[in-house]
């Protein structure tokens, strides 16, 4: 048995709890109900479009393996986001994930003084872990679904963010969230809390070098509601509160509306219609977007 089996049947059966999960011949696998991990959110994480659920990405079960690769792509009235990457869920308990953002400021880089086109990027390192109860199989209980999760965040923009009014380029986002499915109403509901300092979610850095605590993080709300209209369409709105660091432009809160279509368990579309709130003296900053995601 090689090592990196060996390490793989070690995992099966911590977070599965038994070791007849040992016998599982497939460790890759999709046995999950459609639809119920949600979506690759902005940031990397199991979720909706703004929001993380407490879900854990992927079809695999608690003796499987799921992964899914994404991209999003957000034209704006004066900017243009895009994000890219890859999610992992192990055996229903863990999820690893890393996304790519890049923040094209088109003609208002010009506006700004920073150039046309300028593009902010930052790198997104995700952990959740499921911490008890089950969003789908706790039907006859009230109980939802919490998790935790932590995201490390790095602009790589440091003196361009600084000289903003950013006190730094890099820090780590805290979440916890719980979210409840409904199976006989056909509606999902996710509320979470998160311990942030990020600026345009970390786009623009973090924290701001005029308040006298620095870096100090703010506890922020995010949540959604999602309603099935079938088995393959599901409809949702999303808020998610930011925080407001920066002396030179004030930050709003963002939201979203969506649809998605989940035509197989290795294929979602996901297509909406976002208000990501004022961004850098431009205005509110709106559009649609539209999110593929492939699952294996």
């Amino acid at each position: 048995m090689s090592t990196v089996h060996k390490l793989f049947v070690l995992l099966t059966v911590l977070f599965s709890g038994g070791f007849d999960a040992i016998a599982n011949e497939t460790l890759f696998g999709s046995g999950k109900l459609l639809g119920t991990p949600g979506v690759i959110q902005i940031e990397g994480s199991g979720g909706s479009g703004l929001s993380s659920w407490a879900m854990i990405s992927g079809y695999g079960t608690n003796r499987q393996i799921g992964a899914s690769v994404h991209h999003t792509v957000v034209p704006l009235n004066d900017f243009t986001l895009n994000a890219t990457g890859v999610t992992v869920g192990a055996f229903d308990r863990l999820e690893l994930s890393y996304t790519r953002q890049w923040f094209d400021s088109g003609a208002a880089g010009g506006r700004l003084g920073i150039g046309r086109n300028f593009t902010f990027g930052q790198d997104i390192v995700g952990a959740k872990l499921r911490i008890f109860g089950d969003a789908v199989y706790d039907q006859d209980r009230w109980l939802p679904q919490v998790s935790f999760g932590a995201q490390y965040k790095r602009s790589d923009k440091s003196e361009i963010v600084r000289a903003l009014g950013a006190t730094g380029n890099s820090s780590v986002d805290l979440y916890a969230v719980a979210t409840k499915i409904m199976l006989d109403q056909s509606i999902i509901l996710s509320a979470g809390a998160r311990l942030t300092s990020a600026n345009q979610f970390g786009l623009l850095g973090f924290g701001s070098n005029i308040d006298t605590t620095g870096s100090a993080k703010s506890l922020e709300f995010e949540g959604s509601v999602a309603y099935l209209l079938s088995r393959k369409i599901v409809v949702g709105i999303d808020f998610r509160s930011k925080p407001n660091n920066l002396a030179f432009a004030e930050e709003s809160d963002a939201f979203a509306a969506y649809l998605v279509w989940l035509p197989s368990k290795h294929y979602t579309i996901t297509a909406g219609y976002t208000d990501l709130g004022k961004i850098a003296l431009q205005g509110r900053q709106r559009g649609l977007y539209l999110s593929l995601q492939l699952g294996f």
